[in-house]
C-alpha cells in the first residue's frame, strides 16, 4: 500500500507529461492479464519495423468494429509519423514501447527515463493525440525496479498474455494458422494478446503474417464469447480497480 501511495504521489507530479493516470489498480507490478472475470480480451500491436500490414490491419478492424492499441516505439514514430497518425486518426490508441527499443536491463536509470520521455515525446508528435498511460518494456524484459521507475513517470506497464509470434514469419516456419492458434490458446478472461505490424529487416518477403491472421482472431474470439476491449476503457473505471463491465 505505501508503495502504491508513493506512485500515486509520483502521478501528480507528471501528469502535465503524460495526461491522464492508469488505474492504481495496474500499478506496482507487470500486467499481462487485466484484472477482471468477465470475457474480455485486448488486441495490442507493437511497431518498431516498417510499415507492411498496417493498411491491412487498419482495414480489418475498421470493417469489424474492433478497437486495438498501437505500442510503437519512439523510432517508428520519427521515421513513419504518418503510419501513427493513421493508427490515431483510425480512433485506436497509442501505448509506449520505448525510444530505440532498448534492452532495459542494460540501462541506468537515466537512460531509461529518456527511452521513455523521448518516445513519448515523439509519438505525441507523430500522431496528433494523447497517448495511453500505458508503456510495454522492449523483448518484455521487465524487472521490479525499471516497472516502479516507468510507473513513477505515470505509466502501467502493460505486457501481454501471449504474442501470436508472427513476426517471426514464414523463414522460422510460423504461419498464419499458427498464430491464431496461438492467440486462441490464450484466451482467458482479461487477455492480452500481443501481435506486430511490420516485419523485421532480415525477414525474407516482407510478408505481415499477424496481419493475415486478424480476421480469423476476431472472428474466432467473438464466436467464443469474448468482446474485444479497448483499453481506453480502463481509464474511465474508478481508481478502487473496477473490472471492465459489458457494453
Amino acid at each position: 500500500m505505501k508503495r502504491l501511495l508513493a506512485v500515486a504521489a509520483a502521478l501528480v507530479a507528471v501528469l502535465a507529461v503524460t495526461g491522464a493516470a492508469p488505474p492504481a489498480v495496474l500499478l506496482g507490478g507487470e500486467v499481462r492479464r487485466l484484472p477482471t472475470e468477465e470475457r474480455v480480451v485486448a488486441l495490442t500491436f507493437n511497431a518498431a519495423w516498417d510499415e507492411t500490414g498496417l493498411d491491412a490491419v487498419l482495414a480489418e478492424l475498421r470493417g469489424r468494429g474492433a478497437p486495438a492499441t498501437f505500442f510503437p516505439t519512439g523510432q517508428f514514430a520519427e521515421q513513419h509519423p504518418a503510419a501513427v497518425r493513421a493508427m490515431a486518426d483510425a480512433g485506436h490508441g497509442l501505448g509506449n514501447h520505448s525510444y530505440s527499443h532498448p534492452h532495459f536491463t542494460g540501462l541506468t536509470a537515466p537512460q531509461a527515463r529518456a527511452e521513455v520521455l523521448r518516445a513519448d515525446a515523439a509519438i505525441r508528435g507523430a500522431g496528433g493525440a494523447e497517448p495511453l498511460p500505458f508503456f510495454r518494456f522492449p523483448y518484455s524484459e521487465t524487472t521490479p525496479q525499471r516497472i516502479a521507475e516507468v510507473n513513477a513517470l505515470g505509466f502501467a506497464d502493460l505486457e501481454f498474455t501471449a504474442d501470436t509470434n508472427g513476426y517471426l514469419g514464414p523463414a522460422a516456419g510460423m504461419t498464419a494458422a499458427k498464430a491464431v492458434d496461438r492467440a486462441l490458446a490464450a484466451l482467458t478472461p482479461g487477455a492480452v494478446l500481443q501481435l506486430h505490424v511490420g516485419t523485421p529487416d532480415e525477414t525474407p518477403g516482407r510478408r505481415c503474417l499477424d496481419a493475415e491472421a486478424l480476421p480469423r482472431i476476431i472472428d474466432a474470439v467473438r464466436d467464443r464469447g469474448y468482446r474485444i476491449l479497448d483499453l481506453r476503457e480502463l481509464l474511465t473505471e474508478d481508481r478502487a480497480g473496477s473490472p471492465p463491465r459489458r457494453t
